[in-house]
């Protein structure tokens, strides 16, 4: 029995130490514990496979003490296109004639 009250108190532990670091209304915090290395003359971290990106690119922004790492949104054309605002102006009129014969 003792040790159930030691889990729960541990597992209630670590849950109130995850809500209290969390924004209101936010999906829940996984948490894992990495080492930092160096690579060359830059500091990395392996990301485990649970927190994989997709592509080969991503955002990294420093929030105070945070670093946070996001998955960079590969815009296609459309995609661009779909975030401009359709033009209400008409276009004037192009009188095009048809060239000349040219001999080559």
């Amino acid at each position: 029995m003792a040790r159930q009250d030691g889990l729960r108190r541990l597992t209630n532990g670590r849950l109130w130490h995850m809500l209290k670091h969390m924004p209101e209304q936010s999906v829940p915090v996984i948490e894992r514990h990495v080492k930092l290395f160096r690579n060359g003359r830059n500091q990395a971290v392996r990301i485990p496979r649970e927190f994989e990106l997709p592509g080969s690119d991503a955002i990294m922004r420093k929030e105070g003490d945070r670093l946070i790492l996001e998955p960079s949104q590969s815009k296609s054309l459309l995609a661009l296109l779909a975030t401009l605002s359709p033009l209400d102006e008409d276009f004037a009129t192009i009188h095009d004639r048809i060239p000349g014969p040219v001999e080559i």
